[in-house]
Order: structure tokens, then sequence, then C-alpha cells
């Protein structure tokens, strides 16, 4: 009986001893939970008068004088401190600051993009060095969730382009952005950015300002005329159809156009884009984009073919036998219909059908 009570008194004496223990990383984890929400609560964006970003809507900057050494401009911090665009902790030093869109009351006048032109309007879209700032805040992570496949579709480099806007290295970062992407106008406007989603340093503040960050790129490599023609040197003789000029169409044909094969694209609609010229409105993605892209297209040898309704104005066996090779990259223009209370109200429209109706007004609106 002794021997019993002594071997269930060691028990209770060793599960005592274990509770402590367990209530002791208990204890450590809550502090290091604490430690951890206090971090992140003192890098939160602060709303107040005092904060880093100017009545501009930019952070507040100057410089030495002329005669100084260092004519760097400084940048305010979010503790206050003015000092030199760094980026080991600008995740920390500077504040997520999105480029705004246009003034409504300006935009209701000419129906344009949301999107502000540097060269017009001046007061709104971000300088160079609030680029720089912005691209600062890139952490330069170990695991980049937001060029993995939960962030980014097409595994865009962001995090090495962001560097190279830092390093106001410009046109090493389109040649980097185009290394992933065939139009980088296009998804930097309209795609709902999940990169932004995954940034690791939403996870404690607010994430990298990556999608304003990418059509930056893209903009000032079309306006300093770093986007060219790039004519394939050689041909190797094989052509092929591509059926729709969609997002789909385009960057197929852009693919096999680089490879050298002749291409010929097919489009049912009367001008060239798919759903970028349609079924986007103008306030998301202005047309004079998308027209931009499709012209050096031309220019690097694609032909496009508008109105061609394959099956029922161009019979596909025809081009079976005229093209080594077909790809069909097109969209279903059936919508589907809801059974739902007030569906024959008058007023209610399927979206791809409305939208085109707009569209075209507004273009030939537009176009006189």
């Amino acid at each position: 009986v002794s021997t019993h009570a002594e071997s269930v008194t060691q028990i209770l004496i060793f599960i005592m001893m274990l509770s402590r223990s367990v209530l002791s990383v208990s204890r450590h984890r809550r502090g290091n939970l604490v430690a951890r929400a206090i971090r992140a609560k003192s890098t939160q964006v602060e709303e107040s008068s005092e904060g880093p970003i100017g009545a501009d809507g930019r952070h507040e900057n100057w410089r030495e004088g002329i005669y100084d050494h260092d004519n760097e401009p400084k940048v305010r911090r979010r503790d206050g401190s003015m000092a030199s665009v760094e980026k080991l902790r600008g995740f920390l030093n500077y504040q997520r600051n999105p480029e705004p869109y246009r003034d409504p009351l300006e935009r209701l006048m000419d129906w344009e993009e949301i999107n502000p032109v540097p060269e017009r309007d001046i007061e709104v879209a971000h300088t160079d060095l609030e680029r720089k700032v912005q691209a600062a805040r890139c952490m330069d992570c170990g695991t980049p969730f937001c060029q993995t496949y939960t962030g980014c579709p097409v595994n865009n480099l962001i995090p090495e382009w962001n560097n190279l806007v830092y390093q106001d290295q410009w046109d090493e970062a389109i040649d980097r952005l185009h290394s992933t992407n065939n139009f980088p106008e296009f998804t930097g406007r309209v795609c709902p950015a999940p990169c932004e989603g995954s940034c690791v340093a939403g996870l404690v503040d607010s994430p990298v300002t990556i999608k304003n960050i990418e059509y930056a790129i893209v903009d000032r490599a079309f306006r300093d005329g770093k986007i060219t023609p790039r004519i394939p040197s050689e041909r190797s003789g094989m052509t092929v159809a591509v059926v729709g000029s969609g997002p789909a169409g385009l960057a197929c044909a852009d693919q096999l156009n680089q490879q050298g094969h002749k291409v010929t694209v097919f489009e049912r609609a009367d001008r060239v884009g798919g759903l970028l010229m349609y079924g986007i409105p103008n306030m998301k993605l202005e047309k004079d984009t998308v027209d931009r892209r499709v012209n050096l297209l031309r220019e690097e040898g694609i032909e496009f073919v508008t109105n061609a309704d394959i099956g029922v104005n161009v019979d596909v066996n025809e081009l079976k036998s005229n093209f080594d090779a077909l790809c069909l990259c097109l969209g279903s223009t059936k919508p589907r219909d809801l059974p739902v209370p007030g569906r024959e109200l008058k007023g209610v429209h399927f979206a791809m059908e409305f939208l085109t109706a707009n569209q075209k007004k507004l273009l030939l609106t537009k176009e006189g």
C-alpha cells in the first residue's frame, strides 16, 4: 500500500511540475504576443495631423542648401525626423500612401480614367520621390508571398522591380516587369491586386502600394520612349491564327510573334481589344491605353482582322487550311440569366450587353 501511495505521490508531483512548466511557457508566449501587438500598433498608419504625409498628399521633404555636399532630399519619417530615404527599415519609417484618384467633379466632365496623369494632374500624381518612398517600404522578404500563386497569377517579380524603383533604375524595372507580364499597363490598372493582400508588410501594417508602382513603371517607360517595337530578327515560316483579341488573345499573339511565327488575330467586334475594349469602363482603363499597345503589336508584325465572327461570316475550315496552327482565345457572349424577382423590370441588363453599348456610345461621342 505504501509503495502504491508513493507512486501516486510521485505522479502528482510530476503533474504539478509539468503544469508549472506549461504555465511558464504560456506566460512567455503571452508576453511575446503582447510585445508583437505593441510593435504592430506602433507601425499602424497614423491619421493624426502630425503624421509624415504633408498637405500635398505626399511625404514631407526638403533639401539642404545648394552648397552643401549632401543635397539628397530628406523625407519625414513616422517618428517626425527628417532623413534620406532608406530601405532597411522603410516599412517602419514610411507610411503607405496610395496615389489618389482624380477629383470626382473633374472626372464628371470628361469620363476619363480615374488615375492621374503626371504631366496633367501635377497636384495629384505622385512624384518620383514619393514613388521611391513607397518602393522603400518593400521588405525584401525571404518568402515574398506577393509573387507566388496566391499573390500574383503571372508571378511578377515584385520585390525585384520595387527595389529597382527605389534605386531609381526605371529602365531596368520595366525590363524586369516585362519579363513576366506582357501588358503591365492593363494589369496595373484593372487587376484587383491580390499581391497587396499577400504582402507580408500587411500583417502588421499596411501593404506596399504594388499596384501604383506597377503602372508607374510602364507609363514612365512609354513616356520616355523605352518601349519600342520588338521586331523578330528571324521568321519561322509558320503561320498561326488567333481567334479573339482580348487579353488572352493578345498575350498569345505577342508570345508567338516573338518566337518568329506569323500571327493573325481575328476579332468578331469592330475594334481590337475584346474585354479590354468593351468590357472594362473608361474610368478603369482608358481606351487610348489599349490602342497604344495594339498599335505597338501591329508594328511588331501582328495582323488584326475585325468583324470576323468565326463560324458566322468566317469559315473555321478556311482558317484550318490557311494556317499551320489555330489558337482559340475567346470568351463567352452568352450570359447567365438569373430567375429572380424583378428580372423582367425595365433597365435590368446583362453586364456585357450594357457595357458594350455604353462604351460604343462613349467612343462615338469622343471621336465625333
